[in-house]
């Protein structure tokens, strides 16, 4: 039967029916053809060439979505759902389209023996509730406070994130500068003010600068326990390396300003000028010998001075201070100064008038690096720093772009660990017993064809352990039994080990994946399956812009 459509609209572009759906199924699993050998960490890598000859290598789904030009409309479509995924949990982008495209797949076996779609829906709505409720059984819970603590239990988060993304060695390294950062910032008894009050607080992962250097190896990357500055000292005489420092972060003028109104001086001769000279030359020296006075007053046999200023300094004044020892930078940015007083503690000066060594910060070492023309200043070894630095390295910019894009995701991942209060066994664990639930104990429960939907939706689930074992070169039928069989014996959480293919207990292998990701690919694949499943004719819409309208039939009304 053809569209109603037509009778209003002869030329519009329409595709109906069973064909609707397989546009949308072919879309949606042509998608997850593209992206399923990815998942994992034995998954491969893509390679995006930009029109400019740009050259990217990722494996992550994220960027992978965004760089990737996608034309067809549900292709898009799906592609922004797990784009979604992404800026909410940090992860699960490549399971999500996944998901989708085998929700769809096993959908259209059951459409195409004349199963209407709306009843595959319906099951797919009561398998979606019923392995969410289970997914809260499942899980393994743990207070926030002892996961931060537990220093083992974050590595293993953040290694289950990075091990997808990067080499197993670099993974390694990274891991433990992922978990020192979230240590550092985590808000714990040190903080000022009411304990439970800042506990409460999400974690703020602008706290975490992350630097990059193009040099050495993507190893040599670290944990900064403080800040590193794009920016070095000014004058040649000033020291490059100084210990036990006293850091003053301020906001004063040490140089000529212009006045806020539009005035001029005037003056009848050299006299009066070198007058005017002087007493601007005079006003400055008495701001920097306050600075030298309070210098000498808080530093001890071996204790040095740095003084950061968001304003500038100019060239005399800099001799002046370099002359004394202390190093200056001057025209900090704005986001620097903000994590220096969290990092090195004090609290920001906007006067010179009252100092007080309480306003002071204090890091164990400052040091000053030069890489080709520019310049970076290290803050380290603070006491109690509430921000850091993770100093990314690598020989090219491929590498460093692959490692930060692999950094934000396990920063995420621990974070979420860690609000969560809960972690869930990986390595397809929990695909496997959730789809075991739903044959063993959902079914029974269903009546009617809305049953067949549920079996649907449980085959779909075994799409993440089916692409690990084909992503690590195993037969996927028999490592699926072997999983499926461990799990009715044992009743344990048991995953897939991509090195032998053979069940693993996740928990015991330290594998954890994040109990927001899981749950938030769950309603988005299964909403976004059901939308499509539901449509059942794909027009062109919009109005026909410099084309002639159709003419009418003799004796027909025009429209």
């Amino acid at each position: 039967m053809s569209s109603r459509l037509k009778e209003v609209s002869p030329n519009a572009e329409i595709v109906s029916n069973a064909a609707a759906l397989a546009v949308n199924v072919a879309a949606a699993v042509g998608l997850q053809n593209v992206l399923k050998t990815n998942l994992g960490p034995r998954g491969t890598l893509k390679m995006l060439v930009g029109g400019a000859g740009q050259i990217k290598l990722t494996k992550d789904g994220n960027v992978l979505l965004k760089e990737m030009q996608i034309q067809h409309p549900t292709a898009c479509m799906v592609a922004r759902t797990a784009t979604a995924q992404d800026e909410v949990t940090g992860d699960g982008t490549t399971s999500t389209v996944l998901l989708c495209g085998e929700l769809l797949r096993q959908a259209e076996r059951y459409a195409s023996e004349g199963l209407h779609p709306r009843v595959i829906t319906d099951g797919f709505d009561i398998a979606r509730d019923a392995t969410v409720k289970f997914l809260d059984e499942f899980k393994v819970n743990r207070a926030a406070k002892s996961m931060v603590a537990d220093r083992e239990l974050l590595r293993c988060i953040a290694s289950t994130s990075l091990n997808t993304k990067l080499d197993q060695k670099l993974a390694e390294k990274i891991t433990e500068a992922v978990v020192d950062a979230i240590q550092c910032i985590y808000p714990d008894s040190t903080t000022t003010g009411d304990d439970e009050e800042e506990r409460s607080r999400p974690i703020d992962l602008n706290m975490v600068e992350v630097m990059s250097m193009q040099r050495k190896m993507g190893t040599d990357s670290r944990f900064v326990n403080g800040l590193v500055l794009d920016h070095g000292g000014r004058h040649p005489d000033m020291p490059s390396i100084l210990t036990n420092c006293h850091i003053m972060t301020c906001n004063v003028t040490f140089e000529y300003e212009k006045t806020e109104v539009q005035s001029g001086f005037f003056y009848s001769n050299a006299e009066e000028r070198e007058k005017l000279v002087e007493s601007e030359r005079k006003w400055l020296d008495e701001r920097c010998k306050q600075v030298i006075d309070f210098k000498r007053k808080v530093c001890k046999e071996g204790e040095s001075f740095v003084m950061i200023n968001q304003k500038g300094i100019d060239p005399l004044s800099l001799d002046i201070f370099a002359k004394e020892g202390i190093l200056c930078l001057r025209r900090a940015k704005r986001r620097n100064m903000e994590r220096l007083t969290l990092a090195c503690g004090g609290s920001p000066i906007h006067s010179v008038e009252d100092l007080d060594p309480s306003m002071l910060g204090w890091a164990g070492k400052v040091s000053e690096v030069t890489l080709g023309e520019d310049k970076f200043t290290f803050v380290e070894e603070c006491k109690l720093p509430k921000s850091c630095t993770l100093l990314l390295q690598g020989p090219n910019i491929h590498t460093i772009e692959q490692i930060t894009d692999a950094v934000r995701d396990g920063l995420r991942a621990v974070k979420n660990s860690i609000e969560d209060e809960a972690v869930v066994p990986g390595a397809g664990a929990f695909e496997i017993a959730a789809a075991m639930n739903l044959r063993n104990n959902v079914c029974k429960t269903v009546k009617g064809k809305a049953k067949l939907g549920v079996d649907a939706f449980a085959e779909a689930l075994l799409v993440i352990p089916k692409t690990l074992a084909e992503n690590s070169g195993f037969d996927v039928q028999e490592c699926i039994i072997k999983l499926n069989d461990e799990r009715e014996a044992t009743g344990l959480a048991v995953g897939l080990d991509i090195i032998s293919g053979d069940p693993i207990v996740a928990a015991d292998e330290g594998i954890w994946d994040n109990v927001r990701v899981k749950r938030q690919c769950l309603f988005l694949s299964t909403v976004l399956a059901i939308q499509l499943l539901l449509v059942d004719e794909v027009m062109r819409a919009g109005k026909n812009r410099g084309k002639p309208p159709a003419e009418a039939e003799p004796g027909g009304m025009d429209l």
